[in-house]
């Protein structure tokens, strides 16, 4: 009997009498029963009563956690804290989110799966283990195979751990001593660590500082102020036409907005008049028009404003049949693009006011031309 005997290791030539001898040797309830081999044989867990290991399920638990945490910070950022629409997505488009869940996803899998098998299940850090150091290691490496019979306390019995290792048919036994497991994390320890790390960091950044003095740029490094760019205002070897400043493709239209800008009356006689006639889009209607049209067109639109002849120009009779002829489209490219006299407002009205103005022309000329059906008889 050793009190200082960690394990006792039983050599098999083959995989058939390693796992012929574990029943055996677990009958004998000397101490843990263990195996070392060159490779993975099927069946040998079972045959050692190892439980299955749960480093899958918490790969699994973390892997899920990781996903949600990376979709709660891409949403809270996307969506909450600093929302953008690219691409006319929705802020909250779960779809950009992927990769980035992807890769924390694996990031806290990996994690997981190594640390949690080196320092939970491992029991890491053992340093030194007493198999490694064996006569048996060059074997176990190559092809044979070891039963061990471990102690479970200082009652091990290492005598009787080996005749019941050669009576399962073990060809060699070797008695392992027990390992030093002093504690390593001493304050000597400590500080040669502290001071090697030190030294290290002052060592890489010297060589750093040194290095860029040296070698300020290599390719493919490039410095941010120097980097290849377009200035809009400047040529370009790019471009055909030798232009930085490109026109839009033809036919581009603005996301979310209607193409008015360009084309002719003509064409631009086929836009529809997005907005409803409520009383809200009147009002704003009524608002634009008296602050840029009623002093040319008058107040209501008959071409008499406030303008003295001194003005020179002749402003349009939106009455006239002319005009009541045109289509909401031809009145808004008008807007937009100007006539005659008139010049553009496109860059003083927003799109919703232009349609809105649209609208409450129509409400005039409607009024100084009315129809039958407008009018309303109130009851007495």
């Amino acid at each position: 009997m050793s009190e200082t005997s960690y394990s006792v290791l039983g050599i098999y030539e083959t995989p058939d009498a390693l796992m012929k001898a574990i029943p055996e040797v677990r009958a004998s309830k000397l101490g843990t029963v263990e195996a070392y081999t060159p490779y993975p044989i099927h069946g040998i867990e079972e045959a050692l009563g190892l439980r299955r290991s749960p480093l899958g399920g918490m790969v699994l638990v973390m892997g899920v956690l990781g996903a949600i945490t990376a979709f709660g910070f891409e949403y809270w950022i996307s969506a909450v804290d600093y929302p953008i629409i690219t691409g006319g997505k929705g802020a909250g488009s779960w779809e950009a989110f992927i990769p980035i869940m992807f890769e924390v996803t694996v990031l806290f899998a990996t994690f997981t799966a190594g640390l949690g098998m080196l320092f939970l299940l491992n029991k890491l850090p053992f340093f030194g283990h007493p198999v490694l150091s064996s006569k048996s290691i060059t074997g176990i490496t190559r092809d044979r195979y070891v039963l061990a019979l471990e102690a479970e306390d200082e009652s091990f019995d290492s005598v009787a751990a080996a005749k019941a290792l050669r009576a399962a048919g073990a060809v060699e036994v070797e008695v392992l001593p027990a390992p030093d497991r002093s504690p390593f994390l001493t304050s000597d320890f400590i500080l040669r660590t502290l001071g090697g790390i030190f030294a290290a960091c002052v060592v890489s950044g010297l060589a750093m500082f040194f290095a860029t003095k040296w070698f300020p740029l290599l390719p493919p490094m490039r410095y941010m102020e120097d980097q290849p760019r377009l200035n809009a205002q400047k040529p370009s070897a790019f471009f055909k036409d030798g232009h930085g400043m490109q026109r839009p493709v033809a036919g581009t239209v603005t996301r979310g907005h209607l193409p008015t800008a360009t084309g002719t009356q003509e064409a631009a006689a086929s836009l529809v008049n997005p907005l409803p006639r409520t009383k809200e889009v009147f009002a704003i209607g009524r608002k634009v028009f008296a602050n840029r049209c009623e002093v040319c067109h008058g107040a209501i639109g008959n071409g008499m404003g406030s303008l003295t002849a001194a003005y020179g120009g002749k402003p349009a009779n939106l009455q006239a049949q002319q005009f009541r002829d045109y289509p909401d489209g031809k009145i808004y490219w008008v807007i937009v693009n100007g006539k005659n006299a008139m010049p553009s407002h496109a860059a003083d009205l927003t799109e919703t006011q232009r349609w809105a103005v649209v609208h409450y022309v129509r409400a005039l000329q409607r009024a100084q031309n009315a129809k039958d059906e407008d009018l309303k008889v109130v009851a007495p």
